[in-house]
């Protein structure tokens, strides 16, 4: 009989959902009908999680509202900002701007790996 192999990795943190979601506003939380941070994982139930990727704005960009190039201007993210990076989805990136506080589109040419 086959044993099964140690999980790699340190061990994951369980978590049960004891009731509904909790409505939270997507402008200053990273949550879609898709995708949520895995940071509100207690709070509300996505169908994917992603754990922020911290990266570093290379070059001053618009932080958008939305994924369009046209959609409203949240913040003007300047260089050495750092921005967690949740999901690429073409030439953008979504995630939050941690300094302001704003989940956004950003374009994703703006940003550098983020270096400690």
């Amino acid at each position: 009989m086959p044993s099964n192999p140690p999980p790699a990795g340190p061990a994951r943190r369980s978590f049960a959902l004891t009731g509904p979601s909790v409505t939270l506003d997507p402008r200053t939380n990273a949550v879609r009908r898709d995708i949520a941070d895995i940071r509100l994982a207690e709070h509300v139930f996505a169908p994917h999680y992603a754990a922020p990727l911290p990266m570093v704005v290379a070059t001053r960009t618009t932080l958008r509202s939305e994924r369009p190039l046209d959609s409203a201007s949240i913040a003007i993210l300047m260089p050495e900002d750092l921005f967690e990076v949740l999901e690429y989805a073409g030439d953008d990136a979504w995630g939050i701007a941690p300094a302001h506080g704003q989940v956004g589109y950003i374009a994703a040419a703006a940003l550098a790996p983020y270096v400690q």
